[in-house]
């Protein structure tokens, strides 16, 4: 899964003279989405706007106003991170944001707030429908391919929320207390991919510390890692409010304050620099690069033409289409027949879509498309009749033609009133029993998810499983669609239902999208981007999210997601990757075939379509092991994917290309991350636990940095690709001709032994290593570890 890297930036001009207030003012905003322009100086200002799933446009004046979530004008809305993750389709997510660049080039946008790749480290995260995958790979993958797609079409990305953002609690203050282990291998792995392979022109700095320390203020995160370790090139902005210290910020290697403060902090700057608390020459690296963005992000004129809608609502549609995941199909209820029969259409989900979250990615769409709506145009002789079921908190009332006004929804009643809930399930129950075939929408209410909180659980509203209980009592030809931004509990009554179709939140055209894949004129092709739980008390985050007195301890370690389900052999509603179609797919011939340096991997099968229709597969490839592993390892982790569309009968080779420093974990001890030696299994996948093929590659690991002393224990001493031996040897020259077995020779012993460091072995009666001898043996694997390349043929 390579890319092209793009040229470096053209180096500009050195900025100009400016006064000591001028490059303070360039530090911050000058307004709630527009940076501060210095004309005498031919510094212009950059327009910015929301928008990981299209435009959340400013206002006329050209500052939309931080707490007004309403888009001044219609936006092509297209489906979220949540669900665009679950197409494992980066080249639909680069065309994506290529139209999103369009919009934002005939409004006068620079830069789009986007995308967001953090991790769904629980699936309790408010915020989770803006975020791709629990999965660093598929993040990085999806998120660079929007990145590439925005910037090639000369619109600037703001990759976000730069770091270890994982949860909407006491999001402003919260210190994420992660080890350097998973935040490097985790947390931080989609944003290192994105910024050496992608080039974002700017980063977006988080609310919450890490480890202590404010994101907008950690030195270590914004330019030991990011800058020094990554390269990174562009700006850091701060997401809006972030910054608490604007002095720490700078030295830290913030440049731009978000949104601006009416001059309050620049004039701190600017004392901070007279009185000598703030190097000037801080400022001036800052304001280098902000005037080098400003320059990159107006360099293209903006077309003059208008916006494309019908071609970007059909673009739109496209990509809700390939989003959607077919859980379940028990006796190929689905697809629907479109020519014959009656369907009973139940849920105001149906005729009142949520089809984006809530907070600051709000877009306004240019038009709405309702399932029910579309179902209604789509059929071919089929008799499609409606029952709300229920009432949706907070939704907007329903004109007389069907259709929910796409506008802002009222605010939730919290006072439903009991009879004519029942009323609603009772006409529900009535239209269930007198079709042949039910499909009920269930999901959750906008007050159930968004930006600004996290969810209390992730069970469907009683008052819609009670509705299923009586619908399915009726009816067991029932095929539920789940709207939802974040994962719903489906456990048990999933069993209780033949088809189950995972909608998430489509976008302005999902309504046409579920249409046409419960008709059967799309086939789907989705896979989860994250696991569904039997329970939430099985997420392994469960025990220490959100954290306490403003400190949330990352207690599980690298095992997120499916990696930690697998390592407790925990069972799941639904498992990463999991994804039906309407045809089937046979998997043969994995090879996997190293490069003559050992540097990549080449892993080839065969797809066969073995149903009767013509269908879209993504094929997973994971890695597992080495077995004698020096780190707790999950027992399978997505290394590369690859999707093929294939006719009924149609086989084709599917190529996937692995890197092998994708192998390595990352070393807490020698600060890097580190290949192993050893034998590892390869493994092709229609999901994480359904694996089909795997082979087996031998992998020369990186030779250790580490410098052993007497300090270090004796197992790692014997584990040592040159310590080892030589140790070995000094034992056997210790013991003397025609003796017995020896203390090593003993397995009890053996274990006893290998944790002890070997400076307190040698001070043993009877050691066969005394203590003058340790260092000289140090000394003798420090010359030749010198002398040998970075790698250990097989070992440690």
């Amino acid at each position: 899964m390579t890319h092209q890297t793009p040229p470096p930036a053209a180096q500009d001009p050195a900025p100009p003279q400016l006064t000591l207030a001028e490059k303070a003012a360039l530090t911050s905003g000058a307004g709630d989405f527009v940076t501060t322009a210095v004309t005498s100086c031919g510094i212009p200002a950059v327009a910015l706007s929301d928008g990981p799933h299209g435009l959340r446009l400013p206002k006329e004046s050209g500052d939309g106003g931080q707490l007004d979530l309403h888009s001044a004008a219609p936006a092509t809305c297209y489906p979220p991170a949540t669900a665009l993750g679950s197409s494992w389709d980066p080249q639909l997510a680069h065309r994506v944001a290529g139209a999103i660049a369009a919009e934002a080039s005939a409004h006068g946008i620079h830069v789009v707030l986007g995308p967001g790749v953090n991790i769904k480290r629980s699936p309790l995260c408010g915020r989770n429908f803006e975020y791709f995958s629990e999965d660093p790979l598929l993040s990085a993958e999806m998120g660079g391919a929007m990145v590439r797609g925005l910037q090639e079409a000369g619109v600037g990305a703001a990759l976000k929320h730069y770091a270890a953002n994982n949860q909407e609690t006491d999001r402003m203050r919260v210190s994420a207390d992660v080890d350097e282990r998973p935040l490097r291998e985790i947390y931080l792995r989609a944003f290192e991919r994105i910024v050496r392979r992608d080039r974002p022109w700017s980063v977006m700095a988080s609310y919450n510390g890490v480890n202590g320390v404010p994101v907008t203020e950690n030195t270590r995160l914004l330019t030991d890692i990011l800058r020094t370790e990554w390269g990174f090139e562009g700006i850091v902005m701060s997401d809006w409010g972030a910054v608490r210290d604007r002095i720490a910020a700078l030295r830290a290697g913030l440049d731009l304050q978000m949104p601006g403060t009416d001059g309050r902090t620049d004039r701190q700057v600017v004392a901070a620099v007279a009185g000598g608390d703030l190097d000037e020459s801080v400022l001036d690296t800052a304001v280098e690069r902000l005037v080098r963005f400003a320059r990159r992000t107006t360099s293209v004129a903006p077309p003059h033409r208008e916006v494309p809608v019908d071609e970007h609502h059909r673009l739109a549609q496209e990509a809700a289409e390939r989003c959607i995941v077919l859980l379940k199909n028990d006796s190929e209820l689905l697809p629907l027949d479109p020519t014959t029969g009656r369907v009973a259409v139940i849920g105001e989900l149906a005729r009142t879509p949520r089809y984006q979250g809530a907070g600051s990615s709000q877009v306004t769409p240019t038009r709405l498309d309702t399932p029910l709506d579309c179902l209604h145009r789509l059929s071919r002789g089929a008799r499609v009749d409606f029952a709300a079921g229920y009432v949706l908190p907070g939704a907007a009332a329903a004109d007389t033609a069907g259709k929910a006004a796409p506008g802002p929804a009222p605010a939730p009643d919290a006072n439903v009133d009991t009879d004519a809930e029942m009323a609603l399930a009772d006409e529900a129950v009535r239209l269930a029993a007198a079709s042949d075939t039910v499909v009920l929408f269930l999901g959750l209410a906008a007050q159930d998810e968004s930006e600004g909180f996290d969810r209390d659980h992730i069970d469907l509203p009683d008052v819609q499983l009670r509705l299923l209980e009586r619908v399915r009592a009726v009816n067991p030809r029932v095929c539920v669609v789940l709207s939802n931004g974040g994962v719903v509990r489906t456990a048990p009554w999933q069993a209780a239902v033949p088809a189950l179709v995972e909608g998430w939140l489509l976008g302005q055209a999902g309504g046409g999208a579920l249409a046409r894949v419960l008709f059967g004129m799309v086939n789907p092709s989705g896979k989860l981007a994250e696991t569904i739980p039997l329970r939430l008390e099985d997420s392994p985050s469960h025990l220490s999210f959100p954290g306490e007195e403003g400190r949330v301890r990352y207690g599980e370690g690298v095992f997120v997601g499916y990696r930690g389900y697998d390592a407790r052999h925990c069972e799941v509603a639904y498992p990463f990757g999991h994804g039906l179609s309407y045809t089937t797919f046979a998997y043969s011939g994995l090879r996997v075939a190293q490069d003559e340096e050992g540097a990549a991997f080449t892993v080839s099968l065969t797809v066969t379509n073995t149903g009767g229709r013509t269908g879209r597969e993504v094929v997973q490839i994971y890695s597992s092991g080495p077995t004698a592993s020096v780190v707790a390892r999950p027992p399978r982790e997505l290394r590369g994917f690859a999707s093929v569309s294939l006719a009924s009968g149609e086989s084709r080779e599917v190529v996937v290309e692995l890197a092998r420093d994708d192998l390595a974990y990352y070393s807490e001890r020698e600060g890097r991350r580190r290949v192993e030696g050893g034998v590892y299994r390869i493994e092709a996948g229609s999901s994480s636990r359904d694996i089909r093929l795997s082979a087996e590659v031998s992998v020369a690991g990186d030779l250790s940095r580490l410098r052993l002393s007497g300090r270090s224990t004796l197992a790692e001493w014997l584990a040592h690709p040159v310590g080892g031996p030589l140790l070995s040897e000094r034992f056997a020259r210790a013991r003397p001709q025609g003796a017995g077995p020896g203390a090593m020779d003993d397995p009890v012993m053996r274990r006893f032994l290998a944790g002890i460091p070997l400076d307190v072995i040698s001070e043993f009666p009877q050691s066969p290593v005394p203590p003058e001898d340790v260092a000289e043996l140090a000394a003798l694997v420090a010359a030749a570890a010198h002398g040998q390349g970075g790698r250990d043929e097989g070992g440690e």
